[in-house]
């Protein structure tokens, strides 16, 4: 079984807690996105690991990853959040010095995702410029604004 099966598998095993009275199990660190895709109109959801701050998530996916492209240029979706559904828009920023910025504020504030990106953190537990540069090359940083006061 490829690697590609395998990570299948496994989001339809995270999708199917979260969409489950057991969400709460997951909830801390990962949503589900559901999103259209542009070209085929099809609904489409993915778990992911998010940061939030406030009504903003923060999320980080691999270049090479096809779904995040739906949200170029922005785009509404479903982010199914600690068991319920809120309606959101996302963005996506590709450029490397817009991907190095946000990455190195969402190291900054979760160093313990840092050795993910194979980023080492200095001697004072911060993020180091030039790993965080360099992850930049192979990410991109997707951001959900939260419509808080609509749910479905």
């Amino acid at each position: 079984m490829g690697q590609s099966s395998l990570n299948q598998i496994g989001n339809q095993f995270v999708k199917a807690i979260l969409c489950s009275p057991l969400h709460g199990l997951l909830s801390r660190s990962f949503v589900v996105l559901t999103l259209t895709g542009r070209k085929s109109g099809k609904a489409y959801s993915t778990p992911v690991n998010y940061q939030r701050q406030g009504n903003i998530l923060r999320i980080v996916s691999f270049r090479n990853r096809t779904w995040w492209r739906n949200l170029r240029g922005g785009a509404p979706l479903i982010v199914r959040l600690n068991g319920r559904e809120v309606e959101g828009w996302g963005s996506v920023a590709e450029s490397n010095e817009t991907v190095t910025a946000e990455l190195l504020a969402y190291l900054s504030s979760a160093p313990q995702v840092a050795k993910y990106f194979d980023v080492t953190l200095d001697s004072k537990g911060c993020p180091k410029s030039e790993d965080v540069a360099q992850a930049a090359r192979t990410h991109v940083m997707l951001q959900i604004k939260l419509n808080e006061g609509i749910e479905r």
